[in-house]
């Protein structure tokens, strides 16, 4: 069963935390111990930490950082243009382009495993009510679904266009991020959130149906079983996003309806 873990790396070149799947294994379970059980506890015996100064750090450097990747992105898929958009696939070594492509598809798993910060701030802020199932599954997947994409299938190609609209998305969440930390008001307001969340749903829309495009063009010999992988998770991130947004966003609104009725 565990024989695949074996073959030989798609891609050649072995970079930090994206080598042996153990590294991401170790990754996650650390933070899984930490957020679930030992944050937890550790937080019980202090009061809440305000981190006013880390997130303000630490989300204009997200804004920064998914800016480079998108930035770069967008430079190599359309003035540089190595890849048939209609179906993308990963580049051979000697491309001239090659290193690009695993750079910054390297630098987008980079931001992944950066991603889960987001959950240790929460749990040394004391904001459980945001350690959500879907959050902490969300970040886990996006971890271990980027290695095991590079691991077996290589940097880049398919999942490339993917990851750029992933990257865009939290270029803005991570501004509405760094505008709460600043302002109460922002905070407070309930638009933003709706937005953002709306933008994760045309997100996982749009990866949904770039797999299927795919799919679907005659003679593409892009691998089935990374449009397999990634059209499941997407549809599956989109209900379940979907499920969010109509218990935060649309049942409230209802209550609030049937009481001035009543």
């Amino acid at each position: 069963m565990f024989e695949v873990f074996d073959k030989p790396l798609a891609d050649p070149v072995q970079l930090p935390l994206a080598g042996s799947i153990r590294t991401s294994v170790i990754i996650i379970t650390v933070y899984l111990l930490f957020v679930l059980k030992l944050g937890r506890k550790l937080m019980d015996k202090h009061e809440a930490l305000q981190l006013r100064g880390v997130l303000k750090f630490y989300n204009i450097g997200q804004v920064l950082f998914n800016s480079v990747i998108f930035v770069g992105g967008i430079h190599l898929l359309f003035v540089q243009k190595p890849y048939n958009l209609n179906c993308m696939q990963v580049l051979p070594q000697d491309h001239e382009l090659k290193s690009t492509e695993r750079t910054l598809s390297y630098l987008y798993h980079l931001n992944k495993v950066l991603d889960l910060m987001d959950t240790i701030f929460f749990v040394l802020r004391k904001k459980q009510r945001q350690i959500t199932f879907l959050h902490v599954f969300h970040h886990v997947f996006m971890v271990f679904t980027s290695h095991m994409l590079i691991r077996f299938y290589g940097f880049g190609g398919h999942v490339f266009l993917i990851c750029m609209f992933n990257v865009l998305v939290h270029i803005v969440m991570y501004g509405y991020y760094y505008a709460s930390s600043q302002s109460v008001n922002v905070q407070e307001s309930l638009w933003w959130k709706k937005y953002l969340t709306l933008g994760q749903l045309v997100q996982f829309l749009m990866m949904f149906l770039h797999c299927m495009y795919t799919y679907f063009q005659p003679n593409c010999s892009a691998s089935r079983g990374v449009i397999y992988v990634i059209s499941s998770a997407s549809a599956f991130m989109f209900l379940m996003f979907t499920k969010f947004y109509i218990k935060t966003y649309i049942r409230p609104k209802e209550v609030k309806s049937k009481g001035k009725v009543n």
